[in-house]
């Protein structure tokens, strides 16, 4: 071997060594399969998975919402128009439709090039990865964060709040960040934070640096929407509502009525979900009865 070729082989052993050491470049997803992608992790490696089958609901099957719907809805319009839009925190109590909101508008939307991409909360930190590989694509992504809630000290506290409007590079304009959570201020409140207050001379009341470190994270959603508990007439409802979806005729949407006043008590809470699981079981049991 001459001393060039021994040279360039060594050459070769030292490049490989430094590309193995390099970050591997994020694998593109098929933008043709699908309307829905999730964030996933291998190896170490992030990507975006086609979500096949994504839910089908429909803005007009959340019954009971209609302030809600009407705020979210008209935000994701002008979203997909091109037109200035803000990313969007819904908060409230649970089963009250803050997550099937957002997939609604995904059905609503899809052909009009809305795309949702779900992230988990341990992912956050990958926000900017996911940005830069959506940034030049011509659909509008929403970036949804389901039942968001995080512990003091949690990595993805900053990501999320670098990502919604601190970081040195500009927000990509195809890109809207929509989270739910069940915290109004995302983090735990505690009875300690309080003796942070302070008064002013003017008797004005000052949050300290607890408090404030607590709603900045919230606030730099420009859209908040509040989801409450249904009464017990919206909660009959919704339960008519999803039985009449699911083949029931009207007499056995009125005999339901009781059971599902029962299933509610049974379950301690009268929200969307819990109507929808009842209409579920109540209306299988009624077909399996006519195909005894």
């Amino acid at each position: 071997m001459t001393q060039l070729e021994h040279f360039l082989n060594r050459a070769e052993q030292v490049l490989a060594r430094l590309e193995a050491l390099l970050p591997a470049a994020t694998p593109v997803p098929d933008w043709a399969l699908g309307t829905a992608f999730r964030w996933r992790k291998r190896g170490g490696i992030g990507y975006l998975q086609v979500v096949r089958h994504p839910a089908t609901i429909r803005l007009e099957d959340l019954q009971n919402i209609v302030r809600q719907k009407d705020l979210i809805t008209q935000n994701t319009r002008q979203f997909v128009l091109g037109l200035p839009a803000n990313n969007v925190l819904l908060t409230g109590a649970r089963g009250t439709g803050k997550s099937s909101l957002i997939k609604a508008c995904l059905h609503q939307f899809a052909d009009q090039g809305l795309r949702l991409i779900e992230v988990d909360k341990a992912d956050l930190a990958d926000l900017p990865d996911i940005v830069d590989l959506v940034a030049e694509r011509h659909e509008r992504f929403i970036i949804f964060c389901d039942d968001l809630s995080f512990e003091e000290g949690e990595a993805g506290y900053k990501a999320l709040k670098v990502a919604l409007d601190g970081s040195i590079a500009g927000p990509s304009d195809n890109v809207l960040i929509y989270a739910t959570s069940n915290r109004r201020h995302l983090l735990p409140e505690k009875m300690s934070d309080n003796q942070g207050y302070s008064h002013g001379d003017d008797g004005d009341l000052h949050p300290g640096e607890t408090v404030e470190e607590k709603i900045s994270l919230s606030e730099r959603f420009g859209l908040w929407v509040s989801f409450y508990p249904f009464r017990q007439d919206d909660y009959l409802e919704i339960v008519a509502h999803w039985l009449s979806i699911l083949g029931c005729d009207a007499e056995e949407v009125a005999a339901a009525r009781p059971e599902a006043l029962r299933w509610a008590l049974q379950r301690g809470s009268r929200s969307g979900r819990v109507a929808w699981q009842f209409a579920r079981d109540y209306a299988g049991q009624s077909a399996g009865r006519k195909h005894v």
